[in-house]
């Protein structure tokens, strides 16, 4: 496959594209309309010569050529990303932090904290599916399994727990997550034919508990902090997880970066003991 075949921005748009699976989503992360993303990838594929995504009714799916320069794209973002951002006119280091929907949530509660005046620039990546750190695609990530990847650093930030949460105690119609999240297939199988409200969003679930109209699985320190909520049960066991907070093992002896981390352990190890 020749590089030479394209430039930084497509290669910018692709990862966009096959980072969100569609075009819609991209469209709101890269700020180009559906339309023009959908016409960059057909003149990307047609100048390469090679099909990268298959186009379903729900979204982009990569072929296998795809997923082969996807990885090849990640690889070259990794060194092209901190030199476009050492040139940004002087502007403090970009800091990315990638986690799930509820801990992004917390950590955006506490961004006051986490940059204390430092010259420094926070971008949370809320992302239920996992980054790849050792290729920059995130600064610092938050996991809820020990990372088994050379080259990375990591240490334990906390346990996070989830139960069953309603402004009824009688609720019986349960919001559902569509995902593949361990909490969402819970939800799932807990409520079989039962009546439910599908969302797409996590935080669409507390939206309706709040409102009133169905019950969720959420995690404590989102559920127990919300007033008018009450939990119906106990933890569920079987979706207990530590959190591991992970970064590069060089990125880690960077100033603003070392800063961040010590910032986001503390406010972890606070909220999830």
């Amino acid at each position: 496959m020749d590089e030479s075949g394209f430039d930084w921005d497509d290669l910018r748009l692709f990862l966009a594209v096959a980072r969100h699976g569609g075009l819609a989503t991209a469209a709101q992360a890269t700020g180009k309309s559906a339309p023009t993303l959908g016409r960059r990838m057909l003149a990307l594929e047609r100048r390469l010569g090679l099909e990268l995504f298959e186009r379903q009714p729900r979204g982009y799916a990569l072929t296998d050529q795809g997923k082969e320069l996807l990885s090849r794209a990640i690889e070259l973002e990794g060194r092209i990303a901190p030199l476009a951002e050492a040139r940004n006119n002087g502007a403090p280091p970009v800091v990315k932090v990638s986690a799930g929907s509820w801990v992004t949530h917390l950590l955006c509660a506490h961004a006051a904290t986490l940059t204390a005046n430092d010259a420094v620039a926070l971008r949370f990546i809320a992302a239920d599916h996992v980054l790849d750190i050792a290729h920059r695609e995130a600064v610092i990530g938050i996991r809820n399994r020990r990372p088994e990847q050379p080259g990375l650093a990591y240490r334990r930030a906390g346990r996070v727990q989830f139960a069953v949460y309603a402004a009824d105690a009688g609720a019986s119609v349960w919001a559902r997550v569509i995902g593949t999240t361990p909490s969402a297939l819970w939800v799932k199988q807990q409520a079989g034919t039962s009546a439910a409200i599908e969302v797409t969003h996590p935080r669409n679930a507390l939206d309706l508990t709040r409102a009133g109209a169905a019950k969720a699985v959420l995690p404590t320190f989102i559920g127990d902090a919300e007033t008018g909520l009450h939990r119906l049960g106990p933890p569920i066991e079987e979706l207990e997880h530590e959190q591991w907070l992970v970064t590069h093992h060089e990125d880690r002896f960077l100033t603003p970066v070392r800063r961040v981390i010590e910032r986001v352990h503390a406010v972890l190890k606070t909220t999830l003991g």
